[in-house]
């Protein structure tokens, strides 16, 4: 077990966890990792991160100190002074799912000392810090929030793959249960970033991290539904969208894309919807109108594959199509809730023959029963059409256009009488 002197918690060691928990080695805190994925656990004790932000000399660096315990063993953190609850929140059945958030409260309660202080990270609806995790900790701690211990949220800005706005650098907003709770949440940070932005209490906080998100999701279906109307009028809306960038004042620059996927914009704007119906029994349209959009956005793509294959006089049924890049992002092996998996079910259901080309991809992610190419030369001959999904910098992307393959391209990269973009 880890010495006890300002021991800090990190429940969760995935995208959003580590990077807190090597931040918080880093600057002198004794740092219990606790993830209940033993071979996770097993990976960071053996000094290999599954983290793209996280090289493994940074990891490697965090174990050697002695003040990094990777463990799925909750009896590790008694006697804590910090917790911070990063576990996921995923929607099951289009349902908030608080499970890990619950459990991970409950761990922590019957562990919990009085002058401790736990901070929720987990992307949530509005309300969830003050009724559901604060009734959790008073019950299996027996002491009271606000008074013997204190309690925050802070939203995560995670952006994987990001080397300009990293955990240190993204502003933090913080929040707290009462004054006490704010003082001691904002303090933590203020060693762990660069600048904290407080707000007066934890909904302010949770619904700040659903706006981002929801503001991102909403434009994306604009630029979205926009692509496809851009072709069926045979206008180029990728020219528009760059020409309207150049406006330096009232626009932000969106791009469309096969669809959107990670553990934020599929997902976050649905809480807060839920919340809305829940609590007002009023239906949030702006979201509703760009889940339903953003969802379809794989349809669309195979659509486009079909005519595509279809100019080539062939049919998607027995034809090979090969998807370049797999993750929902660029740069980063995440592929929760990516759009290439709606791809691969789809074109699968219509008989397709489907590679997969991403490096990034570990193995134990990799989609079950999917053929797993490298980007070469033979690998685009021997494909009868593809699918540029995710444009990682580490593509030789000239090998896509050096070729004759039909290419859909979903990400404007490519050139080329054989290329059709989204």
């Amino acid at each position: 077990m880890i010495s006890q002197q300002r021991t800090a918690v990190i429940v969760g060691q995935g995208y959003v966890g580590l990077p807190v928990a090597m931040r918080a080695v880093e600057v002198g805190y004794n740092v219990v990792g606790i993830d209940l994925d033993e071979r996770r656990t097993q990976s960071l004790r053996d000094g290999e991160s599954y983290v793209d932000d996280i090289p493994v000399e940074r990891l490697r660096s965090a174990l050697s100190s002695g003040r990094y315990l990777p463990t799925t063993d909750y009896d590790d953190t008694v006697g804590f002074d910090i917790a911070v609850i990063t576990v996921p929140t995923p929607l099951r059945e289009s349902l908030p799912d608080l499970s890990f958030i619950e459990e991970s409260s409950k761990s922590l309660s019957t562990r919990l000392k009085a002058g401790a202080t736990v901070i929720l990270e987990s992307t949530t609806y509005p309300g969830t810090t003050e009724e559901l995790v604060v009734p959790i900790l008073e019950a299996g701690s027996g002491l009271t929030a606000g008074v013997d211990f204190f309690v925050g949220y802070s939203p995560e800005r995670i952006d994987p793959g990001n080397k300009t706005w990293g955990f240190v650098e993204t502003p933090k907003v913080v929040s707290g249960l009462n004054p006490a709770s704010l003082d001691r949440v904002q303090g933590f940070y203020n060693e762990l970033v660069n600048t904290t932005v407080p707000v007066s209490s934890p909904k302010e906080a949770e619904l700040t991290k659903l706006l981002e998100n929801t503001f991102r999701h909403v434009n994306i279906a604009l630029v979205n539904e926009l692509a496809i109307f851009g072709n069926q009028l045979g206008v180029n809306v990728w020219e528009s969208i760059e020409a309207a960038s150049t406006k330096p004042f009232g626009f932000m620059k969106f791009t469309p894309g096969p669809g959107v996927g990670g553990h934020c914009l599929p997902v976050d704007p649905s809480y807060l919807s839920w919340q809305v119906r829940r609590k007002l029994g009023q239906n949030f349209r702006f979201v509703e109108l760009a889940n339903d959009i953003n969802d379809h956005m794989p349809d669309y793509v195979i659509q486009r594959l079909m005519l595509l294959l279809n100019n080539d006089g062939k049919a998607i049924k027995g034809s090979r199509v090969a998807l370049v890049g797999l993750s929902y992002k660029k740069n980063t092996g995440d592929i929760r809730e990516s759009p290439s998996l709606r791809l691969i079910e789809l074109l699968t259901e219509y008989g397709a023959n489907v590679v997969g080309i991403d490096e990034h991809v570990e193995d134990h992610r990799w989609p079950r029963g999917l053929e797993r190419a490298s980007l070469t030369a033979e690998t685009v001959e021997n494909a009868d059409a593809m699918i540029l999904v995710t444009d990682h910098d580490d593509f030789e992307l000239s090998i896509l256009e050096a070729g004759t393959t039909p290419i859909l391209d979903a990400k404007n990269r490519l050139v080329g009488a054989h290329v059709e973009r989204l």
